[in-house]
């Protein structure tokens, strides 16, 4: 079985910084990890490849320090790692970045499963995995907890809903992205440690992947962030005593003098 997973190389949370020319992230010279959401993606791959055999892939679009995501996830047990980096990627939105690595997908080869993290942890928009399955025109289930059989190029899983979870099932190939109920990610081993460290990361271009030029970058973005900022810090409320009549009648009164009703 051949088995994908997406990741991507995010900001530590203290550590998030924006371009105030271009509205996007600070990505070169920031102390970054792999997105957590992620860790789970890499987990139940390697538990795919445990259970079916075959080889677990990684793939990640970044600059050339998102190699160290690639590494940590060899050391985790993935097989071999894809860096999908080049200056025109900069700027790239959630279409834009899906389709870039679609494209590396394709040249990847045959490929049964696409894992992703349901989101990263800092766009947040859980479109990504989406966007890589539409544009490859494979079926998708996303939120996954559990997968629970995968016989005959036929999957089954379980996918979290408002209300509880559903059983679908799915033909292969196809992507998932998955949730944290879906597994417990594993610590590296000293041996993964080793492999890491000596493992050869291929790299690829947009010359490489013959990316359209239109569909990549800030400028083939279809989105575009017209500002960024911070909200204003909150002010101290005022504490209410007294009957609860009293209590809602000062409420109230504080309300309509502000104008909220």
């Amino acid at each position: 079985m051949n088995i994908i997973v997406c990741v991507k190389q995010v900001p530590n949370t203290a550590n998030v910084k924006i371009d105030p020319k271009t509205n996007t992230l600070i990505r070169e010279g920031v102390e970054s990890i792999i997105n957590p959401f992620d860790t789970y993606a890499i987990e139940e791959g390697v538990r795919l490849k445990e259970r079916f055999g075959g080889m677990v892939t990684i793939i990640t679009m970044g600059p050339p320090q998102a190699e160290a995501a690639l590494r940590e996830a060899i050391s985790l047990g993935c097989d071999e790692a894809i860096l999908v980096s080049d200056r025109a990627f900069a700027g790239s939105d959630t279409w834009a970045t899906s389709y870039v690595l679609s494209r590396a997908i394709k040249k990847f080869g045959p490929f049964d499963i696409i894992l992703c993290g349901k989101q990263a942890s800092d766009g947040d928009t859980a479109q990504v995995g989406p966007g890589i399955a539409t544009h490859l025109d494979i079926p998708q289930a996303t939120y996954v907890k559990k997968i629970e059989e995968i016989k005959d190029k036929l999957g089954r899983v379980e996918r979290l809903v408002e209300e509880g979870y559903e059983v679908v099932e799915i033909p292969l190939p196809c992507l998932l992205t998955v949730v944290k109920e879906i597994n417990a990610p594993r610590l590296p081993s000293l041996k993964g440690k080793m492999r890491a460290k000596s493992a050869q990361i291929k790299s690829w271009n947009a010359k490489d992947l013959e990316c359209n030029h239109k569909y990549i970058g800030l400028e083939g973005s279809p989105t575009k962030v017209v500002k960024i900022f911070n909200p204003p810090p909150r002010k101290g409320g005022a504490k209410l005593t007294g009957e609860p009549q009293e209590v809602v009648d000062k409420l109230v009164s504080m309300l309509k003098a502000d104008g909220r009703i």
